[in-house]
């Protein structure tokens, strides 16, 4: 039951990490307001919160047990799903129309 909650919780992480970028003006949550953040940044906070999150799985694979040997199409999979998690802050930021 402890894996199962683990994996839930990561799952929870990757998405609001996904998400993070969208959803502020901040560089990481704690940079300084800025009045508009370049896609180029957010996408960079994007890559670097997809390291983050896998970090925190690799900690919580390496407390259940062993380490399972990962090749690159773990790494394509795992990057694509992080991608796929980020859309509806995407979608909220690029692609909403609101009124001002």
């Amino acid at each position: 039951m402890i894996t199962a909650w683990q994996i839930g919780l990561l799952i929870a992480l990757a998405l609001l990490a996904a998400n993070l970028p969208f959803a502020n003006q901040r560089i990481l949550l704690v940079g300084p307001f800025r009045s508009t953040k370049s896609l180029a940044i957010r996408l960079a906070e994007l890559v670097l919160l997809y390291f983050v999150v896998g970090t925190v799985g690799l900690a919580l694979e390496n407390h259940g047990g062993q380490i399972a040997p990962q090749g690159w199409e773990f790494y394509a999979i795992t990057g694509t799903m992080f991608v796929t998690l980020a859309f509806p802050g995407f979608v909220y930021r690029y692609l909403m129309h609101r009124k001002h």
